[in-house]
């Protein structure tokens, strides 16, 4: 397996003996209590690996300190999973949701581990550049299917979003979170807020998204690593327009011909020879789905100032105290960053 587990992180403990009471409750035979260990590649929900003899389990609970409102809702993403698993089989099988806060301090949930292996900043396992560009073709295709998921037959996703307007929301609603974690170290980015707000486009439709699709939230067949066969992390997932989602995953697409900080952000293997440019992977998104935006700068901003955003946020936690893991220190450089990139392909824009 290719995930970065380690030991779980100080302040961040679980209380095994109630999960393990919690658990035995709903999964008769587990046996004494599991071994435990932290997943350390998030910045956002603190998730663990629960090993027993015979399965492991992965506990997903918020973190501690600030949190946006819309952000770490267990629950809803408990929703999501059970309503798509049926008509999207590569979502994890749910094991229960705890909503009672007083048994580890917050409620969690549990969900069966979907055995494979995930790319990170490196391939699990040595690929050719043509197997890298299967799995990017893979990784778009399966982005279109999601895409294409009929909603409306589908009660707990139905009631995921708020109808048209999802695009404006968006845009307002992340340029609030970022002035509310503005720290006096970073830019305030206000030009590149005002510029999506002035070339705001219709939403083109209105699907189920993902809103954090990457390789890195991907599992792969070990027997057939250019196959998908499950997609994590459905904390962010709506009803929204399918055009901001390639946008947002887009953000996370570092390309071999990158700048170097660009480089060294890099999360997944998108560097690899083989791997499609940012270019190509809307070229063959648009292919596959019959969309064609009239502006794509438009939703490549708005990928990269969601995730100055979402960097923000984390560091604001940092910068407050409220959590001491050392990989977010620097966080603010990120943003300016980002912010610098944004700037960029506005001017190319013009």
């Amino acid at each position: 397996m290719s995930e970065r587990l380690g030991p779980v992180r100080p302040g961040e403990e679980l209380d095994v003996d109630a999960v393990h009471g919690w658990l035995a409750e709903r999964l008769p035979g587990l046996g004494e209590p599991p071994e435990v260990s932290q997943f350390s590649g998030g910045a956002s929900n603190w998730t663990y690996l629960l090993r027993y003899p015979d399965r492991e389990l992965v506990l997903r609970r918020p973190p501690a300190g600030t949190k946006a409102r819309s952000a770490h809702d267990m629950g809803r993403e408990v929703r999501v999973q059970r309503g798509l698993r049926p008509v999207f089989g590569l979502v994890p099988e749910i094991v229960g949701h705890c909503e009672d806060p007083d048994l580890i301090g917050s409620d969690f949930y549990v969900m069966h581990r979907i055995p494979g292996l995930i790319p990170r900043s490196r391939m699990p396992v040595e690929l050719s550049p043509e197997q890298h560009r299967s799995l990017c073709d893979e990784l778009v295709d399966r982005l279109v299917e999601l895409h294409a998921v009929d909603h409306t037959a589908c009660p707990d996703l139905a009631e995921l979003g708020r109808g048209a307007g999802y695009t404006r929301r968006q845009i307002e609603g992340w340029s609030e979170r970022f002035r509310r974690a503005k720290t006096w170290n970073v830019p305030g980015c206000e030009r590149v807020m005002t510029w999506l707000a002035d070339h705001l486009p219709d939403d083109v439709d209105t699907c189920v998204i993902h809103g954090d699709y990457r390789l890195d939230n991907v599992v792969l067949d070990p027997d057939e690593p250019t196959r998908i066969v499950g997609v994590l992390d459905w904390e962010m997932a709506t009803l929204g327009d399918p055009l901001m989602d390639l946008g947002n995953a887009l953000a996370y697409w570092v390309q071999a011909d990158d700048d170097f900080i660009a480089r060294s952000m890099r999360r997944q293997p998108t560097h690899l020879p083989g791997m499609l440019t940012r270019a190509e992977v809307v070229q063959r998104y648009c292919e596959r789905s019959g969309l064609q935006p009239d502006n794509w700068t438009f939703y490549e901003v708005y990928g990269l100032f969601r995730l100055a955003g979402i960097v923000q946020q984390i560091y604001y936690r940092y910068h407050r105290k409220e959590t001491r893991n050392p990989a977010f220190r620097r966080f603010w450089l990120l943003t300016h960053y980002l912010d610098r990139r944004c700037r960029r392909l506005i001017r190319r824009a013009s």
